[in-house]
């Protein structure tokens, strides 16, 4: 079936989920690009939308503000980022205390990277969580929260094998933690093989596909390097001569990124976590294409 009479398929009756995920800003412009994003798509209804998390103090800072700005000024669903990288397990508990207070159901809950970058060797903080386990079951043990956590189909750089990998989801799993969230992947395989050792290890959580559009593919690969996520030649090739052609990248990762949701709505997947880069147009333009619709307000 051609990609359009797929689309037409799915918008007709459309069982999709979706949550969106972003980061906190750290000027006045990245800010407004934010809430432009935000705005454009909330109407969308997300289960969630997620606000990532980093080490240090003023990144925890915009975190937390960027969530209760959330909690405070839409009827979005936030899920608060946590990691437990450069922090104590009593610094870690404050800030799980001061999200539940401030209405927080929803943590998702990492290691994080080390302090010195990704590849430098983890060590846990002197007197703080040892790994995502431990924060999930911490979480647990503070409050009522749902926790989610990360997965890896090409399996998280730190892990000496797949298995080990998920022998640590099944952890988090043990410990409370509800639903995961891949890293983002560009071959459907790769997630279908991982799902498939998943569910092997008695493993049944959901396990939602994250999703990158392509906003800036030199960008993109630079990620995956840093995440341990392949960059296939096909994909190089699709973006190949376009560095100076934003235009015409603009269709091509649309495209992309269609052709990949839809595959896997082919094969039965119904939720989706996109990883926006706080850009709404190319998260947008997929959904509508999944059959997603702004909820239309009826005329008085």
């Amino acid at each position: 079936m051609s990609l359009a009479g797929r689309a037409s398929r799915f918008a007709e009756g459309s069982r999709i989920r979706v949550s969106f995920e972003f980061f906190p800003p750290k000027t006045e412009e990245m800010e407004r690009t934010l809430w432009e994003a935000i705005t454009r798509l909330a109407p969308l209804a997300p289960r969630f939308v997620s606000v990532t998390y980093g080490a240090g103090g003023s990144t925890r800072e915009r975190t937390h503000a960027t969530v209760k700005r959330i909690l405070a000024e839409t009827r979005l669903v936030p899920a608060a980022h946590l990691t437990c990288v450069g922090a104590t397990r009593a610094e870690v508990d404050a800030v799980i205390r001061a999200y539940a207070e401030a209405g927080v159901r929803h943590i998702v809950a990492l290691r994080g990277d080390p302090p010195g970058g990704v590849g430098a060797r983890y060590a846990p903080h002197p007197g703080g969580y040892e790994n995502g386990a431990d924060l999930v079951a911490g979480i647990k043990r503070l409050a009522d929260i749902e926790v989610s956590v990360s997965a890896y189909p090409e399996k998280h750089p730190d892990s000496a094998t797949v298995e080990a990998d998920i022998d640590m989801l099944a952890a988090k799993v043990d410990a409370g933690a509800t639903r995961a969230i891949t890293q983002f992947f560009f071959e459907n395989d790769l997630y279908f093989r991982y799902l498939d050792r998943v569910r092997a290890r008695g493993i049944a959580i959901p396990v939602v596909p994250g999703i990158l559009p392509v906003q800036n593919f030199k960008q993109a690969r630079g990620f995956a390097e840093r995440a341990g996520a392949s960059v296939p030649d096909w994909l190089a090739a699709r973006f190949q001569g376009l560095e100076d052609d934003p235009a015409t990248r603009k269709l091509i990762a649309a495209a992309v990124a269609a052709e990949q949701v839809l595959d896997l709505v082919d094969r039965g997947v119904n939720d989706f976590h996109f990883y926006t880069m706080n850009r709404a147009d190319l998260v947008y333009a997929i959904c509508h294409l999944l059959g997603l619709r702004p909820e239309v307000k009826e005329a008085a």
